[in-house]
């Protein structure tokens, strides 16, 4: 499936290069494989609500949330929630930003997977740990991801905070 992924040099700013997802799932079956593939990991495992990073980890979420028989909870950017909502403020290879769950969104569950589409330096990833870590009584049973960066670290730095990661692909 790698090969389907494109690379776009300098985007959204120079120095990146940007891993393009959309030409990898725009093809039906490929779309299958990536959702089955990421579900598999997690498919025995009691996982009460699948949580996303907004906006390309929804593309994921909902259908393996709907494979394992879990809750879907969106992590949303500033603004997007319209009820009362706990935040967390964390930087990007190329800015910074907030993420942001309404404070009810995990009542009644207990165990949680965390997906994205990419793990670089972990950043996004680990302020979504630091925003469950804001309710009482929550399990990470993992995070899973079609992409990973290893040399950026940010699968150590998830693994560090004891949080089991699957990707599909390493660049």
């Amino acid at each position: 499936m790698k090969e389907y992924v494109r690379t776009i040099l300098d985007y959204p700013v120079k120095g990146i290069q940007f891993r393009d997802i959309t030409t990898l799932l725009q093809d039906a079956g490929h779309f299958k494989q990536v959702i089955d593939e990421m579900t598999e990991p997690w498919k025995n495992t009691a996982i009460d609500a699948v949580l996303s990073i907004e906006s390309r980890g929804f593309i994921m979420a909902g259908a393996i949330a709907y494979n394992i028989g879990a809750a879907f909870v969106p992590l949303r950017k500033p603004d997007k929630l319209p009820g009362e909502t706990y935040k967390v403020s964390y930087t990007l290879e190329y800015g910074s930003t907030e993420m942001h769950i309404h404070k009810d969104a995990l009542d009644n569950h207990k165990n949680l997977l965390i997906i994205d589409d990419l793990l670089a330096t972990g950043g996004t990833a680990l302020a979504s740990v630091d925003l469950i870590e804001k309710f009482d009584n929550k399990n990470i049973v993992g995070a899973g991801f079609i992409i990973n960066l290893p040399d950026l670290n940010g699968d150590k730095k998830l693994q560090e905070r004891g949080i089991n990661i699957h990707s599909l692909m390493d660049f």
